[in-house]
Order: structure tokens, then sequence, then C-alpha cells
């Protein structure tokens, strides 16, 4: 396999090619991993190959698929009218750059994998939401939904997209515990708001699994897309097939784990993994006085569920919040 990501030295790109290679290299199978950087002189594994955006601009290499994870991490800053602007333009040039490589390929890559968040399916409380469930309209919708968007132009010069639409990523040795870990270990963890809201996550590892997962089987033509049960480029159907105007195949993954948790219950979980107390609260007006309107991501749940992957005979290997946090995958 030979294999385009951009955003590869990330919290996910650089899991997820660290993955990649340890299975091939046990299958003795060929793959070749380049990251599309801004950087040429980044570092990187030496199993690694780089590109810059600019050299993408006249490459004439080809590429089995293309994993597009670039853009800033939306819950890193207030959401000033500059940072929704930089937000966006994170996610747009660089797919911009893939659909402009694709457009002018010979031989076209066999898939995009594009990233995107639960955040498409909007504020909706306890409600369980699956790939065809509907949308409210806010900041992350059109955010998410602009990207996804974008990403689906892929299929106008025949090129397959999986969207996969990611919850919080757990893992111990960074991401959202990387950023909570000292005022836990401070002993200044604790709920936000009353507690109540879902929270919809996934281990690293699982995401990991879960994106291999969809790309081996998207190669190996294992894809039941049932073009002629969608709908339009910006709904789903009953399942996770979108409508494209070429019917060429584009899904939606959302890349949760089964068993979402209640950030009373993750606070919770949080402070024991570091035997720390979890006595404080963070009222939502302060919350949102702190955070402006970002502070959505705190104190507004979303109950999103791995319908699709679950369909695909994906195997969670870390399906509790326990396992997620310790690293332990089940035996």
């Amino acid at each position: 396999m030979n294999i385009l990501i951009s955003g590869g030295s990330g919290f996910l790109g650089s899991a997820f090619s660290d993955e990649l290679i340890k299975r091939y290299r046990t299958q003795d199978q060929e793959l070749h991993i380049t990251w599309l950087t801004r950087n040429s002189s980044q570092a990187h594994p030496d199993d690694i190959r780089m590109m810059t955006y600019d050299a993408l601009e006249n490459t004439d290499n080809t590429f089995d698929v293309i994993l597009n994870l670039a853009g800033a991490g939306i819950a890193d800053s207030r959401w000033s009218d500059e940072r929704k602007e930089q937000l966006l333009a994170s996610r747009v040039k660089p797919t911009e750059s893939l659909l402009a490589f694709i457009e002018r390929s010979g031989v076209k890559p066999k898939l995009l994998v594009s990233g995107s968040a639960i955040g498409w399916y909007g504020t909706q409380g306890d409600k369980p939401l699956a790939e065809g469930s509907a949308f409210e309209t806010d900041f992350s919708h059109r955010l998410c939904d602009e990207w996804e968007q974008l990403a689906l132009k892929a299929t106008d010069y025949g090129v397959p997209v999986a969207i996969v639409r990611t919850g919080v990523v757990i893992h111990p040795d960074g991401g959202m515990l990387g950023k909570l870990s000292l005022p836990f270990k401070l002993g200044l963890g604790g709920q936000l708001g009353d507690g109540k809201q879902i929270m919809s996550w996934v281990s690293r590892d699982d995401w990991v699994g879960a994106a291999i997962l969809i790309i081996e089987q998207h190669l190996a033509g294992k894809i039941d897309t049932r073009q002629d049960r969608g709908l339009t480029n910006s709904s789903t159907t009953d399942d996770n097939t979108l409508k494209t105007a070429s019917n060429t195949p584009a899904l939606v993954y959302n890349l949760t784990t089964p068993n979402p948790v209640t950030n009373h219950t993750f606070t919770k979980e949080v402070g024991a993994w570091l035997h720390r107390p979890t006595f404080f609260t963070l009222p939502s007006p302060l919350l949102k006085l702190m955070f402006g309107d970002m502070s959505t991501l705190l104190i507004d749940g979303q109950k999103v569920l791995p319908q699709a992957l679950l369909d695909a005979g994906y195997e969670f290997k870390q399906p509790t919040l326990k396992q997620a946090l310790e690293g332990q995958r089940i035996k």
C-alpha cells in the first residue's frame, strides 16, 4: 500500500502510521507512508517519507489511499471570529490541495479518508445519533459540514470517500487527557456544569484500528454502498451512505465507542485513574463566561454511536473508559 497522510505527525496520524507499519511488517507486505507537510525539515520516523504541499503540486507520484487529518484543534482556544476563520481555513486549504492533486492525477487514489467530527450533528443532548441521524445547525456543524462537502468533491473524479466523524479521543499519553492531567493531579479536577451531558469518546487505539478496518474493507471491495438509497450530498440515509452526483461511493463512519459516558462519570473515572479527588464543579454560567461559544463543547452533550463500524464487524479493543485510560486491551 502507498498512502499519503495530511496531519501525519499529529496525535492521530502518528499513531495510525506506527500501527500500520507494525501490521504490514508482521504480514511481510509492502507499505510506503508519506506525510504531507508545510515544513520539509520536520522531524519524522525513518520509515516515513515527507512531501511538502508545494511538491504535491508537481509530483507524479501515485497513492492508493489518502488520509486527510489536517486541522487546528477545535478546543485549543476561545472561538473568536478570527479563530473560527482559522479553524475553517486549517481544514479547507489542505483539502483543496488534495483535491487539486486528485483532479490532475492520471492514476486516481482508490480511497480518500477525510476527517470530520461528531460536532457535525450539533447539540442534541442524550438523543442517540447514528450515521443516518439529522443534525442541528450551530458552528460545529457548519465547520464539519463545509469540510465534509469539500472532501466529497473527490467523488467527482471517481475517487470513493469515507468520512470519519471522530469523538473525543482518549489515550494516556496525550490529547484531551494531556490537557486535563495537570489540573487533576493538582486536585482541581471536577465535573463541568451539572455533569449530566453525554460524552462520546473513543480510545486512540480503537480509532486507529477502525480507520485501518475502513481502509482495508474499501480496498478489498467489501463495502455495500447502496447508492440507490441515498438522498443528497448533505443528508445521510437510514444507513451510512451519502448520495453523490457521480454515484461514486461515499460513506460516513462515527468513530466513537458504543459506551458513551456522562461528564460526571468521566470525571470520576479520570480522578480514580490518577488517584486524585474530584470535588470541584465548574458551573455552566462560569464556563460560558470563560469560553464563550466554545463552552458548548464542555456543557452540551452528544450521544453519538458507531453503528456503521459495528455493522462492518469492528470489535472494539477498549470499549470501556477504564480500559482506554489505562491503555489496556480486551484479552
